[in-house]
Parts: structure tokens; C-alpha cells; sequence
């Protein structure tokens, strides 16, 4: 990414001295263009680049190895080495576009319009992730604490900033998602601010089972968790289905965790205990009904 920034900024330097034509003062010729040219300074600047590719490889080397002798301090290194190689990256292209050109009022016209271009595009997703987190702020789809699902993505939203939202996932992984995504994608709340949390946990067992002891079964395990959030309802719904080759009747736990990070442990001890209760009132699951062919 680093590279790409350098390599950006080193084109935005050095293209206007190729255009042919300004508004201001035109450089009409090819004479005008090579007089902005100092072909002693090209050479020195072709040094220059080797030298920092020399340096940024050393540099790069050097920190693999300290990294892989003091692991804890491999981070800061890292954080040093990125802040370095753009210190190098920057100090390169403006000491090449300075030995190569020429810099007078036509150069610095053309670097102020070529720069403002860019600095333009450059802001344009920045600008609008910022609109977006105003419109978030204020219309509040989700607020911080809030666990959401968005693109595949299921966590907690742990910061909202003005350019981008953080989500911390079931896997306690950090994702950073620009607040533009959120104005066109739908975006899922489990408890929208509230600190418990509606659970679906699905069972399934056979045709020929004692459904209405089964549901009375997955009641109690629900409402005897540790977990449960007792001034909301258990609510168990059935409902005959067919799972990939099975005939089954499902039964829909719903309940209430009393704390959205205990959702999984919920989730968890409610499915052990039915498991249990099925096993001992002989309670089967679903037999195949047919073969795919």
C-alpha cells in the first residue's frame, strides 16, 4: 500500500511536466519542455532511487531479523519500519522532482491543478464515508454495543467513528467498515441498545416421536439455564419440515440471553441439556425418509 502512495505521488510530481498545454503558460513547444528538464539531475536521481531501494530493503531485512530475536517488541519495529519507508518514499520523490525539473510558475501552476485533482478523487470516498457516519449518528440503525450482522460479518459494533464503524466478531477479530457501505446494504440488530438478546436455537426430531413431551423438554431446559433472561417469554414453535433427506418435525426455541456476550455459552448450555432430556426420555431424531438419487 505504502509502495502504491509512492508510486502515486511520484506520477502526480513529475506528469506535469510532460503536459503540453496550460491555460495560464502554455509550454508550446519542445524546446520549452526540455529547458524545464535538468539532465544532470535525471542521472543523480536515478542514484537517489537505487540508494532507497538499497536503504528500504536493509531496512526491511534488518527488522525481520531483530523481529524474529525480540518477538515481543516485533509490532513497534513493524510500526516504525511503515513510518520510515513513507519518510523514504516522500524525501525520494520530491528530491528527484526537485534535481529533474526546473521550478518556476508554469511547473508550480501545473502542480497545483494536478495535485488538486487528486487530492479531489482521493477525498471523494473519504468525504462520503463522513456524510455517512453523520447519517448514522442520526438516524442510529445501530449504536455501539449493538450486535449486528452485516455482509456476513455477525459481531459487536465497538466504535462508530465519522469515516469508519468497528466490529468485534464472535471470532475476536477486528473488522473496520466504511460508513458509505451502511447507507445501501441492510444491516441486522439482535438487541438494538438493549443488553439481552432474542436466541433461535432449532431441534429436530422424528415423525413418530412424543412431540408435545419434546417441547415441554427444550421449556424447561430453557427456562432453567443460567443464562436466560427470565422477565422475557420461552417460546417453542413446531413445525413439520424436511431437512436434506429427512422427514423431521422442528421445534424453534426462542428465548431471551440475559447478556449478549453469554449468547454462544446460552446457546450452548441450552442445546447440552435437551440433548441430555431427549437421550433420556428416548427421544430420536429424524430417520431418512428417502435417498437422492
Amino acid at each position: 500500500m505504502i509502495r502504491n502512495l509512492f508510486l502515486i505521488l511520484l506520477i502526480t510530481l513529475i506528469s506535469p511536466a510532460f503536459a503540453v498545454e496550460l491555460d495560464t503558460a502554455p509550454l508550446d513547444n519542445l524546446q520549452d519542455f526540455a529547458s524545464l528538464i535538468r539532465w544532470g539531475g535525471v542521472f543523480a536521481s536515478l542514484i537517489i532511487i537505487a540508494c532507497a531501494w538499497i536503504l528500504l530493503r536493509f531496512i526491511e531485512s534488518l527488522v525481520a531479523n531483530i523481529g524474529d530475536q525480540f518477538v515481543q517488541r516485533r509490532m513497534l519495529l513493524q510500526k516504525l519500519q511503515s513510518f520510515f519507508q513513507f519518510f523514504v518514499y516522500m524525501s525520494t520523490a520530491v528530491s528527484v522532482f526537485m534535481l529533474s525539473f526546473r521550478v518556476d510558475e508554469r511547473i508550480l501552476a501545473l502542480i497545483g491543478g494536478t495535485i488538486a485533482v487528486s487530492v479531489g478523487f482521493a477525498l471523494k470516498d473519504l468525504t462520503a464515508s463522513f456524510v455517512a457516519g453523520l447519517t448514522i449518528m442520526i438516524d442510529r440503525p445501530f449504536q455501539v454495543g449493538d450486535r449486528v450482522t452485516f455482509e456476513g460479518h455477525y459481531g459487536d459494533i465497538v466504535t462508530i467513528g465519522l469515516r469508519s464503524v468497528r466490529m468485534n466478531t464472535l471470532n475476536d477479530d477486528i473488522i473496520t467498515i466504511p460508513n458509505n457501505k451502511f447507507l445501501n446494504e441492510v444491516v441486522s440488530s439482535g438487541n438494538y441498545g438493549a443488553l439481552d438478546m432474542q436466541v433461535v436455537i432449532p431441534f429436530h426430531v422424528g415423525l413418530d416421536q412424543d412431540i408435545t413431551l419434546a417441547r415441554e423438554l427444550i421449556q424447561e431446559c430453557a427456562s432453567s439455564s443460567r443464562y436466560i433472561h427470565l422477565p422475557k417469554p420461552v417460546v417453542v414453535l413446531v413445525q413439520q419440515t424436511i431437512t436434506d433427506n429427512y422427514l423431521a418435525i422442528k421445534l424453534t426455541c426462542k428465548v431471551y440471553v440475559v447478556d449478549t456476550k453469554f449468547e454462544k455459552l446460552f446457546e450452548t448450555d441450552i442445546t447440552l441439556r435437551v440433548m441430555s432430556e431427549f437421550r433420556k426420555h428416548q427421544i430420536l431424531p429424524p430417520a431418512i425418509a428417502f435417498k437422492s438419487s
